[in-house]
């Protein structure tokens, strides 16, 4: 489909899962699936604001998302309302896997926030990651998760983060 096309966008479930449970579940359009990256964008879903302290996510923002079925991470990029980027929360998942309109991602509980500035870099959440037990039922998976992390963070402090997602 090209971008001048009339034709109605392609829409996908993301499907987010953790401790083998459905987390949240939305509609995304579609943007770019060539096989190995896939690009969704999707208003906030979450109920209300969620606000982090360093950043708040709310009704109005806009997501772009980006997942690989080779990688252990999503970047998804964060706009306002008015379009200004707000930054790139990052998930360490297993790689995504997409079945027809569904696109399914298991959340390992690590994260990673990039400012749009790119001068706040923050790792997110590995207590959470340290209490889920995934180092002693999967140390494979755990091992994955934190190379990802290290990986994305490496990435976010200097230049090749947005190379990501060009």
């Amino acid at each position: 489909m090209s971008a001048n096309s009339a034709e109605t966008p392609a829409t996908v479930e993301v499907v987010l899962l953790k401790a083998g449970r459905t987390k949240i579940r939305y509609p995304g359009e579609l943007l770019h699936d060539d096989g190995t990256r896939i690009a969704v964008r999707a208003p906030w879903a979450g109920a209300g604001v969620r606000d982090f302290g360093f950043v708040r996510f709310e009704a109005g923002d806009v997501f772009t998302e980006y997942y690989w079925r080779d990688r252990w991470f999503s970047v998804k990029e964060v706009r306002s309302a008015t379009g200004a980027v707000k930054g790139w929360y990052c998930d360490i998942t297993r790689p995504a896997v997409r079945t027809g309109t569904e696109l399914v991602v298991e959340d390992l509980d690590l994260d990673l926030w990039r400012s749009a500035d790119g001068t706040d870099v923050r790792r997110l959440d590995e207590d959470e990651f340290a209490e889920s037990g995934l180092a002693e039922r999967d140390p494979g998976a755990a091992e994955a998760a934190v190379a990802a992390l290290d990986e994305l963070e490496r990435l976010a402090r200097g230049e090749g983060f947005t190379d990501l997602l060009a």
